[in-house]
């Protein structure tokens, strides 16, 4: 966004440094990752996994691009694909106002919302809903929808930010946190992985999101072919199989 009185100068240099960004349909098409939100993506030993990982190369081989990911913060993953380090976030983000300002979202290819991971004798604390104040502090993965929720609708509620979802579940087995609330999709993972060290997720959803894959704003060539795998991958199966293969989802 340029202020009114830019040179005209100045602005064609913006412009030329924008526009040096994309990149030509032969090359790599870079994906930035965040390997911390299973089973969207995560990692196991060394190598990538998840729903994400599966629709990437799904979508490479659509277009006819090879497929390089790029593992990025998630905190850094807009100003990363802005500044022309990646080409694609596909890292389980959700559309929101704030961040449609800055990138262009594809179609949604799923819809989720945040839920609430507990230990399982606090479960029936949370039959009829959640109180207004929340018993407790009240955990979240950083930087995440999840902890924006907890920040506008449970304000007076303690908070404590997590890194990654594993640290934030050990917090909650030590009962540094009495809940904590994050993506659905994460919520039922981590109730399965460590249904073994008492926790369960609380089946009430506390949003509804879309997830969709984020792109620059000048990339409407890009983002167009997204979208049409999009459509493609949700009409012959792409996209259950890949869900089926790494989450209750279809099952």
């Amino acid at each position: 966004m340029f202020l009114h009185g830019c040179l005209l100068a100045v602005v064609c240099g913006c412009l030329s440094l924008n526009l040096g960004h994309a990149q030509s349909s032969n090359s790599p098409l870079r994906i930035g990752v965040s390997p911390v939100f299973p089973p969207m993506i995560f990692k196991q030993g060394k190598e990538l996994k998840g729903v994400e990982i599966d629709l990437a190369r799904a979508m490479g081989a659509q277009l006819g691009r090879e497929i390089v990911f790029v593992e990025v913060p998630w905190k850094d993953q807009i100003e990363a694909l802005n500044d022309g380090r990646t080409d694609i976030i596909m890292s389980s983000m959700s559309v929101t106002p704030a961040r449609k300002y800055v990138v262009s979202f594809s179609k949604p290819y799923f819809v989720t919302g945040q839920m609430a991971l507990v230990r399982r004798e606090d479960k029936n604390h949370y039959a009829l809903g959640f109180p207004y104040k929340l018993n407790g502090n009240v955990g979240a993965l950083k930087a995440t929808t999840g902890e924006f929720l907890v920040q506008r609708d449970f304000p007076k509620s303690p908070i404590k930010s997590y890194a990654n979802s594993e640290e934030a579940a050990k917090a909650l087995i030590k009962k540094k946190i009495n809940l904590l609330i994050t993506d659905s999709t994460l919520v039922w993972y981590l109730a399965g992985t460590y249904a073994n060290e008492g926790l369960t997720a609380v089946p009430i959803p506390l949003s509804e999101e879309a997830l969709a894959w984020a792109v620059r704003k000048q990339d409407e060539a890009l983002l167009a072919s997204i979208n049409e795998f999009v459509t493609k991958a949700s009409q012959d199966g792409t996209l259950l199989k890949a869900f089926r293969r790494w989450t209750a989802v279809g099952q």
